[in-house]
């Protein structure tokens, strides 16, 4: 099938350092090429691929030094470099949310578009309504409840190649947090269950420019504390070493996660996940198995006191069965075979109508 891959611009593919949809498009598109399709990818033109690059700007916007850039600009040139290649296609594969509706309302049917974000927002259901000829997919079954009556073609989980993060099979006695510095993400959770539960934590998070006056007032002083040890912001590169040393990651979300990629990244090092029952984490997490679900910082630190219970071995095992980049390809090539199924019995009925 010859497919393209629409990447955001925000950071390259793989990221470098935090993100999460450039990193789940490069795992697919890589995938795709072993399953043997002939695959585009249109990203930054820094990505590492084996699947055809068309570079839409030179770099990912954030890491971009230039102090005056415009992303809606970057994106719109992207979107009509898709446009203007559409026809060599057999289905177009978008990660860019919305922006390219208005674009490809002749051929949506002939496309697919996984929302990545968070759906209970004001202003998304007059545009899903204005446009329900684009076929869905969500990244959970949560994901979805903000808006129900979208047209959703599948749910198809996350996944990431086997190969890039190690498993390790002994911890070294610490607790890690893995991501953004942010209120929804919980960070301050993170602290007192630590300190709680008599362990070190470790933090390898970024701070975007919206959240540092959270970071300044919040938890900066909380990070001060002798238990706390600060690293910054990680790439793939320090993720085995990292949550492979952990005794656990803790996910104290409080907000509708949509997937919460470093769930599975910490299950591919064998690590377990201790994470707060919000949005997707009960359909990632197995209770008892690769982690604990928990309703509470009181759960939570009886958690951490059960973590020799499970199975390092079956975490990774678990990850490799559910959420590997070849099993997420596979589930989009099914996802790729009913869209375009219906769209030739949709252009076979036109054919009738005509005659």
């Amino acid at each position: 099938m010859r497919i393209a891959q629409v990447s955001p611009l925000y950071e390259a593919v793989p990221p470098k350092l935090y993100g999460g949809t450039e990193r789940v498009v490069a795992h697919l598109a890589d995938a795709q090429v072993r399953l043997g399709h002939e695959v585009t990818l249109f990203a930054s033109g820094e990505a590492q691929t084996t699947a055809r690059l068309v570079a839409a700007r030179d770099q990912a916007i954030r890491l971009d030094p230039a102090p005056l850039k415009s992303d809606l600009g970057a994106h719109l040139t992207l979107l009509a470099e898709v446009r203007r290649r559409a026809g060599d296609f057999d289905l177009i594969h978008f990660h860019t949310d919305l922006l390219q509706f208005a674009m490809f309302e002749d051929i949506a049917d002939r496309t697919v578009t996984t929302l990545h974000g968070r759906l209970d927002l004001k202003d998304l259901p007059g545009v899903y309504a204005a446009w329900p000829q684009y076929p869905l997919v969500s990244i959970s079954d949560s994901q979805r409840r903000a808006l129900p009556h979208a047209n959703w073609a599948a749910t198809v989980h996350h996944g990431m190649c086997p190969g890039l993060y190690q498993p390790s099979l002994r911890s070294e006695g610490y607790l890690a947090f893995l991501g953004r510095i942010s209120p929804e993400k919980r960070p301050d959770r993170a602290v007192a269950i630590a300190a709680a539960a008599g362990r070190t934590l470790r933090v390898a998070a970024k701070v975007d420019a919206a959240d540092r006056a959270y970071f300044d007032e919040k938890i900066a002083a909380l990070f001060l504390q002798p238990h706390v040890e600060f690293i910054g912001e990680i790439g793939d590169s320090g993720k085995s070493s990292f949550l492979g040393g952990a005794d656990a990651l803790l996910f104290p979300i409080d907000w509708p996660e949509p997937f919460g990629l470093v769930m599975i990244e910490a299950m591919a090092c064998g690590t377990p996940v201790i994470a707060y029952a919000c949005g997707s984490v009960p359909e990632v997490i197995e209770d008892g198995v690769t982690g604990f679900i928990v309703h509470s910082d009181e759960e939570a630190i009886g958690a951490v006191a059960r973590l020799p219970e499970l199975d390092r071995r079956v975490i990774r095992e678990r990850f490799e069965d559910r959420f590997s980049s070849d099993a997420m390809a596979r589930r989009y090539d099914r996802v790729y075979a009913q869209i375009l199924t219906q769209a030739a019995g949709a252009d076979a009925r036109s054919l009738e109508v005509a005659a």
